[in-house]
């Protein structure tokens, strides 16, 4: 009898016990943040191809949503004026395709109110651009440079929260948010959420630590991640399989680290991979169906990336 009571409760204090090991290892795991992909596609990466060969392909790369690039990268954002908006939003909807972003260098960020209303109207969210201001400042120099452009901003951000799209900053080269430092800073300074970042690591040292670092320094203030790496550089004109090489996992950076950062982060905006052809406005291969494999295989390296953090 009294072996059978000791069974019993020796069995119920392992089952009280596992019970609350299970509730605690549920709470970690619930709060453990998580990372998915929310991919959109370049439409520079098909060069000048047109629209309707280019759409079937975004599905098939697991995107989401298409990103449209005017001349010189791509003519897409030309082919929309061509097409007219009612056009271009039934070729979207037939596609089942919504339209997440419009890059514009070329007006760069003071004068997208025209496209911040047209976005609006096509249910995009998002603008990439790159700053306008003074080059090759450090210190405090740079860090006032990048203050006063937050504050130009501020009146085109009335008219982003008005149309509900986000001004995202690329740091391209030879701009004046080009640096790890003048990122962190325009993150610090920027008077409304309706201004991002648009971070390309292809544009900053690789170094891994670097740039986990700096997805961290950034947070909620991160619209758009370029899955983008520096390779052989994209300058000059080169053999195919070496200018491929700024794809995620053909060239030396490992992404996992930036994976990490962006789920610590709980990083929920775009997700585009990404590269420049020599010359600007080829498709990066000859075909749809090889840009979408280079594209898938670069996808397949991000999800292996992202299984390794989890």
């Amino acid at each position: 009898m009294r072996a059978t009571r000791r069974t019993f409760l020796s069995s119920a204090a392992a089952a009280s016990c596992g019970f609350l090991a299970a509730r605690a290892e549920s709470a970690v795991a619930a709060a453990k943040p998580e990372l998915r992909f929310k991919f959109m596609l370049g439409s520079c990466m098909y060069g000048y191809m047109d629209l309707a060969a280019i759409l079937p392909e975004v599905h098939a790369t697991g995107a989401v949503a298409l990103d449209i690039w005017p001349k010189v990268h791509g003519n897409q954002r030309e082919q929309l004026d061509e097409l007219g908006e009612e056009r271009f939003a039934l070729l979207l909807k037939r596609h089942g395709v919504p339209l997440g972003c419009i890059t514009q260098y070329k007006l760069g960020p003071f004068n997208l109110q025209d496209e911040m209303r047209l976005a609006k109207r096509l249910g995009c969210s998002t603008l990439v651009t790159g700053a306008v201001g003074p080059r090759d400042l450090t210190g405090e120099a740079l860090k006032a440079a990048v203050k006063a452009f937050t504050e130009q901003m501020k009146p085109h951000l009335e008219v982003a929260a008005e149309t509900g799209v986000t001004i995202a900053i690329e740091n391209h080269g030879k701009n004046l948010i080009e640096s790890s430092d003048s990122l962190k800073w325009l993150a610090e300074f920027r008077p409304s959420n309706h201004l991002g970042v648009a971070l390309a690591p292809y544009h900053l040292p690789q170094d891994t630590r670097l740039l986990a670092d700096l997805i961290r320094s950034l947070g909620d203030s991160l619209s758009v991640f370029y899955a983008w790496e520096h390779g052989m550089g994209c300058m000059t004109k080169m053999p195919k399989e070496e200018e491929l090489k700024q794809m995620p996992g053909r060239g030396t950076l490992d992404f996992t680290p930036l994976l990490a950062a962006l789920r610590d982060i709980r990083y929920a905006g775009w997700t585009e991979i990404f590269m420049h052809p020599t010359p600007r406005g080829e498709p990066i291969l000859p075909s749809p169906e090889a840009i979408t494999a280079e594209i898938n295989r670069s996808r397949a390296y991000l999800e292996k990336c992202l299984k390794a953090i989890e």
